[in-house]
């Protein structure tokens, strides 16, 4: 390992002591602050070079989701003939110009100086010189301390090897903790802001369950490799994703998924600032619909004996001639409940006597719909 990241050791410890250089003016050449803004200043140094390939990165992914539903076809088709799925999806691939791989780039492309700087650290914790990290330099480094806690020691190391270091076991572990907390926390906000805000949330793909489960395993993964990594790493890590933090956020902002909740809500930005002007048939068609969901009533509850009768009011009024079918069947039913009001003409002809034209409604209505049913015995 040594001997093929040879030469990336010498260009992060190179990187690392031009930036302690720098700092010492500032703060004591030995203190965790000059030492700990150094690594700091490398993440930032490696984090500006990747920026092309995160702008691939957020392409990829867009891509890959848009994908999804003519891959799932793919799938669908040719579900027993295996060679022509992968055939037919590198044929997709290519006719889009998407690459799988590309949303994995930055992390690949930070490995070797993640492993650089975890044997960087782990050879000066051993008081081993590295890079161009001579004797001296080597000993104002196992000096730093962020919080009490050295830069290269671990939370599993043994309480002999941190007293070595000039610390003690309570002070490197809480700072660990804190640290792999904070790490394992950004990073889950980071890949749940991804999910919620930029991804068209009217398209439901399994690219979106393999979002959502890698949104608890990598924060799950950052806290079980935690342990062993020196809080110089940790402060590395932690920065870094810090960085991928706001860089996506910023991205989210101005250059959102369409279709997503942030691309609803940078249309209504740019709306807000007049730099969208919409269909004046558009726009009044919404507030059309927005008014008539303002003034849409809900019918009133009504009463059993209104459900019975129809919703009828009294006979003689306004209502009972617009509701001739409900109101007059009602009025002549009441008129006739004490005298056992059947259909016959002889009967139809005193309910016309006593209620006037609404029982002559009342009467033609029965002799269309036949005898009614007699009323229960408790009400005579």
């Amino acid at each position: 390992m040594d001997t093929i990241l040879g030469p990336l050791y010498i260009a992060v410890s190179w990187i690392i002591v031009q930036f302690h250089s720098f700092y010492s003016l500032i703060f004591d050449k030995d203190s965790g602050a000059a030492w700990g803004l150094s690594i700091v200043s490398l993440v930032v140094l490696i984090r500006i070079c990747l920026i092309p390939l995160f702008v691939k990165q957020i392409k990829s992914t867009r891509n890959m989701q848009a994908l999804q539903p003519k891959m799932k076809a793919i799938q669908e088709r040719y579900k027993n003939d295996k060679q022509r799925q992968s055939e037919e999806m590198m044929k997709l691939y290519k006719e889009t110009g998407t690459n799988p791989l590309s949303s994995c780039l930055p992390i690949l492309a930070q490995s070797p100086f993640f492993i650089s700087l975890y044997q960087v650290l782990s050879h000066i914790a051993q008081n081993k010189t590295v890079g161009v990290i001579d004797q001296p330099l080597l000993e104002s480094a196992q000096k730093a301390h962020i919080f009490g806690a050295p830069l290269a020691a671990k939370f599993m190391d043994s309480a002999e090897k941190i007293q070595s270091l000039g610390a003690s076991v309570v002070d490197v572990r809480v700072v660990t903790i804190i640290m792999i907390v904070l790490m394992s926390a950004s990073q889950f906000y980071t890949q749940r802001q991804l999910m919620t805000k930029n991804v068209d949330l009217t398209v439901k793909t399994p690219f979106m369950q393999q979002q959502k489960m890698l949104m608890y395993v990598f924060p799950i993964m950052f806290a079980v490799f935690g342990i062993n990594f020196p809080v110089g790493v940790l402060v590395y890590w932690l920065t870094t994703n810090v960085w991928t933090m706001g860089q996506q956020m910023f991205v989210i902002r101005r250059n959102p998924t369409p279709g997503s909740k942030a691309f609803a809500e940078r249309q209504e930005r740019l709306r807000a600032a007049g730099k969208i002007v919409e269909d004046p048939a558009v726009v009044e068609a919404k507030q059309a619909a927005e008014e008539a969901r303002q003034n849409r009533q809900q019918p009133k509850r009504q009463t059993k004996s209104q459900r019975q009768t129809g919703g009828a009011a009294p006979a003689g009024g306004a209502q009972s001639r617009t509701r001739a079918g409900s109101a007059s069947g009602g009025t002549g039913a009441g008129q006739g409940a004490a005298k056992k009001q059947s259909l016959e003409k002889k009967d139809a002809q005193e309910g016309k006597e006593k209620g006037g034209a609404s029982g002559s409604r009342t009467t033609k209505s029965g002799q269309r719909k036949g005898q009614q049913r007699p009323k229960h015995p408790s009400k005579k």
